[in-house]
């Protein structure tokens, strides 16, 4: 028998369906109202809803997220949000940051979400605090989530300076990583951190995803060092460089140069939007940029581009709604790319990344997520748009959207 039937479903090629669930997996999508082999259990009529793949966070700071309320950012900058975040350690506890991140994915659920990466920090003042904190929400939402844990190690890394970070990093690698990071352009020695970095990624046999130039300054380009280094040394593990700001500060020669090297490596990119609009470009009175990394010279290379919402709501981010949709309107709007490209960054594309299946095809997971909306522009201009998400097929999280008007 059939679980779960969903009926009455769009598809984003305009299709309406009705989707077969058994056992967590996508057991057939036929068209709608079409009779199905097996009768099912369940049925939610989805009422022509877009249905898609669930939408991954390919990009979060669980461990900060929901504490821009007490932790203040006094320049607005990112060096501002880490001066300010170092600062508040001490009061940083392994409770305070488990409330907060269950907080944040109570909305990211309830938006859609069903996959997130998150970069916890590990180095002096936090220890492995962060990492004990994320791995304990990791497994106990586990059912509802896919929750990667991906150790951001701070610098120095290499030599004797390093080496303190560099057991840290071992240690955390024991404790359970699923993936290593780090924020080599910060390190006094860019090109050995992110050697160290592989070195290590490759003993544990894990993949990677690096913070890289989170700046706009044009000189700094550890992106092109990163890639060279994984064509170089044939890394055989899945590699990620999210944010890559400076890469969309360089001539448009330069920005293909670089984004043929970074195919030729196999790096996937994450342009995180929202995070970078705010951090990105103080103190430069006229055409600011947008601090966005160069999201069509990577297309035209054939890289995967996925869309992250990076903070929400912490010193790094003021706002932030745990929302793809909304990190998807701010590639419309500031990325200028198609609602059709801007969704699939949210959707396919972060799966993408992550590893995880990106069509709603017979075999596949069933991790969906039903949005209220006739079309995907519609979908991503209308915000907050109601929605239901399922991971394996159960129901975990819905939101609504209620405007009302009310004549005198």
């Amino acid at each position: 028998m059939t679980d779960l039937v969903l009926a009455n479903a769009t598809l984003v090629d305009g299709r309406r369906v009705d989707v077969f669930i058994n056992d967590g997996l996508i057991e057939s999508v036929d068209a709608a109202d079409a009779t199905g082999a097996t009768t099912p259990s369940e049925q939610h009529n989805l009422g022509g809803a877009l249905l898609l793949p669930a939408f991954a966070e390919p990009h979060a700071h669980l461990d900060k997220a929901l504490s821009g309320d007490r932790i203040t950012n006094r320049t607005r900058d990112l060096m501002g949000a880490i001066d300010a975040w170092i600062g508040a350690l001490p009061s940083i506890t392994i409770t305070d940051m488990i409330e907060r991140a269950n907080t944040a994915l109570d909305m990211y659920i309830g938006n859609g979400v069903t996959a997130i990466p998150t970069h916890p920090d590990i180095g002096e003042g936090i220890g492995l605090r962060s990492v004990e904190a994320l791995t304990d929400v990791r497994d106990t939402n586990r059912a509802d989530v896919d929750i990667e844990i991906c150790g951001l190690i701070m610098y120095p890394l290499a030599g004797t300076a390093g080496s303190y970070n560099r057991r840290l990093l071992t240690e955390a690698i024991d404790l359970g990583l699923d993936l290593v990071g780090g924020v080599p352009a910060l390190d006094p020695d860019p090109a050995a951190n992110i050697a160290t970095t592989l070195d290590a990624a490759e003993e544990a046999s894990l993949p990677v995803d690096l913070h890289i130039d989170e700046t706009i300054d044009p000189d700094v380009l550890t992106l092109e060092v990163l890639a060279r280094q994984v064509i170089d040394r044939g890394f055989p593990n899945p590699i990620t460089a999210s944010h890559c700001v400076s890469l969309g500060m360089q001539t448009p020669a330069r920005q293909r140069e670089v984004a043929m090297l970074v195919a030729e490596a196999g790096i996937s990119v994450i342009a995180n939007p929202q995070t970078n609009l705010f951090l990105q470009g103080w103190g430069v009175e006229a055409a600011t940029p947008r601090g966005l990394t160069a999201i069509e010279a990577l297309h035209e290379a054939g890289v995967t581009v996925a869309g992250g919402g990076d903070n929400v709501q912490d010193p790094f981010n003021l706002v932030g709604r745990a929302d793809p949709l909304e990190t998807a309107s701010l590639l419309v709007s500031a990325g200028h790319l198609s609602p059709i490209e801007a969704l699939a960054a949210v959707s396919s594309e972060a799966r993408r990344v992550m590893g995880l299946s990106t069509t709603i095809e017979t075999g596949n997971p069933a991790d969906l997520v039903a949005v209220t909306a006739p079309s995907t522009q519609a979908a991503i201009a209308s915000g907050g748009t109601a929605r239901r998400t399922y991971k394996a097929g159960r129901l975990t999280g819905s939101s609504e959207q209620s405007v009302r008007r009310f004549r005198g």
